[in-house]
């Protein structure tokens, strides 16, 4: 089930990137859906059903905004400390936890941290990840992880697990 279902966002993918599409380019797409489904086909869901789940894709729709919202917030934070350079810094690389289980959550997690100007995630450990920020405001973990990931794990939650 898990590789039909690859089989066919892979293709309705190579679809609609190749609008008008021809006969020859539906024989293409189709080799190639086939070919990444049988060497990829593992990194999709147990449950492939769960993808077309409503409630999650409302909740991958907020997602965007309220990314993008504190991905503002940040490049402001960042472009304010380069234009005051008397403004002190403190670069560290701090152990940030995570309640997320799934694999993908992690992923989109770390993605998210990463994207967002002044941090980078540079490990992840189990429930661990390891972020270099541009200044290491916080001593204790709990107000690192409300700092950096806390924000979008709620979220990120309800979309992947």
């Amino acid at each position: 089930m898990r590789q039909l279902v690859c089989i066919l966002l892979t293709f309705l993918i190579w679809f609609l990137l190749s609008w008008p599409p021809g006969l020859i380019d539906l024989g293409i797409g189709l080799f190639f859906a086939i070919l990444v489904a049988a060497l990829l086909s593992e990194l999709y869901p147990e449950e492939p059903s769960s993808i077309f789940d409503p409630r999650r894709w409302f909740w991958a729709v907020l997602y965007v905004p309220y990314f993008l919202y504190y991905c503002l917030l940040a490049n402001l934070d960042v472009a304010y400390r380069v234009l005051h350079v008397d403004l002190p810094i403190r670069p560290g690389i701090v152990r940030v936890p995570t309640t997320l289980k799934n694999d993908w959550s992690k992923t989109f997690l770390a993605a998210s941290i990463t994207l967002t100007p002044g941090t980078l995630v540079v490990d992840i450990d189990d429930q661990d990840l390891y972020v270099h920020w541009i200044n290491v405001a916080a001593a204790e973990r709990e107000a690192r992880t409300r700092a950096i990931a806390a924000r979008f794990e709620p979220l990120l939650r309800r979309i992947f697990e």
